[in-house]
């Protein structure tokens, strides 16, 4: 069979811990290969000369899309396929991807990230699931934004037009989110620095409050994560942008960490028709949960578990089941708790499988 025409770039800065891992799991599927390497001091250089087909430097300015673009300028094919050192791709279907590439020419690849996360102290993991587009033709994408980098289109002129997008054939395990302790704090640090630019310079761009919060959340200053949440929902003008629905969830969350469960739920309804997806929804039951409408949370989790995208959800589909079974039970429906159990071992089974890839 011939060679795939797409080419894997990655951006690099120290990481020798991941990147070998990275390259092997790449190199099964001949795919060009490009490493941008911009400024390591450890062996991540030398590691990706076994693997990558070229590997280049690019000075650093605080540009992640800057450096995504530097990479695929050095790529011999059309196709690019974006991806970390840290995420690992397990599987492609070859031959699917041949027939999306060419059936759809002008639309962005989405890749079902499976992101590993850590589980309390004792080094268990979890995964939960994130679609971000990856895969796209580069006479007609590129990268814009200097940290949390999007594609966008390369014609200005179409910047207000829909991305159509396909589902890449592709599973790829992300480890980055497993970081603990010191690794992540800096992690977070360096975006909060890289955003306050990002502000200063477009102090109306909601994104970037939307990225701010993610990160202060992370930390734990709920406050924070709040402000920069609610200034982000104050600056949408349209609903469709992609990061809205993930903010409108991240608000009601912190809400809830800040047990203003009353305020969660009364703002996520005023969209819980609007965003008809696996992940909302699942939100949405949880909110019902917890607020004790027990019966509208049943519904609500069994219409999760029907929907098309409900891989979107990750591990959260086995709290699904839980919550399920558990409702059944405390109702005295032993025989309709037992009708879920067999998908909850399933997705038990899954979860284990993921996060031991």
């Amino acid at each position: 069979m011939s060679k795939i025409p797409v080419t894997v770039c990655i951006i690099a800065k120290n990481e020798e811990k991941h990147i070998e891992n990275c390259l092997k799991h790449l190199k099964k599927y001949d795919l060009e290969v490009i490493v941008t390497d911009t400024g390591s001091t450890d062996r991540t250089r030398e590691i990706a000369e076994k693997y990558a087909d070229k590997v280049v430097d690019f000075e650093w300015v605080n540009d992640f899309a800057a450096a995504r673009n530097y990479c695929t300028s050095f790529a011999t094919n059309n196709w690019i396929l974006a991806i970390d050192c840290d995420e690992y791709v397990t599987s492609i279907d070859v031959r699917i991807l041949r027939i999306l590439m060419q059936k759809y020419p002008r639309y962005t690849g989405v890749l079902r990230l499976k992101n590993l996360i850590p589980e309390g102290n004792n080094g268990a993991k979890g995964y939960v699931s994130d679609d971000v587009p990856r895969m796209y033709n580069k006479n007609y994408f590129q990268f814009d934004f200097p940290i949390h980098e999007q594609l966008r289109f390369k014609d200005k002129s179409k910047s207000d037009d829909v991305m159509e997008a396909f589902l890449l054939p592709i599973e790829c395990i992300h480890h980055g989110y497993a970081l603990t302790g010191d690794d992540m704090r800096k992690k977070q640090e360096r975006n909060i620095k890289l955003l306050e630019g990002s502000i200063e310079e477009d102090p109306t761009n909601g994104y970037y409050f939307f990225q701010m919060g993610q990160s202060n959340f992370v930390l734990g200053d709920v406050d924070k994560a709040i402000e920069a949440y609610e200034k982000g929902m104050s600056l949408v003008d349209n609903l469709d942008n992609v990061y809205v629905p993930e903010m409108i969830m991240s608000l009601a969350k912190a809400y809830t960490a800040k047990r203003r469960v009353d305020d969660a739920l009364n703002f996520i309804e005023k969209y819980v028709k609007y965003y008809n997806t696996a992940k909302f929804q699942f939100e949405y039951a949880e909110l019902l949960r917890k607020n004790n409408q027990v019966l509208k949370a049943l519904a609500m989790y069994i219409k999760v578990t029907t929907m098309q995208d409900v891989e979107t959800i990750g591990e959260n589909l086995i709290t699904c089941y839980g919550c399920i079974i558990s409702i059944y039970e405390s109702m005295g429906n032993k025989q309709m708790a037992e009708l879920f159990h067999n998908q909850f071992l399933q997705c038990v089974a899954e979860k284990e499988r993921i996060v031991n890839s």
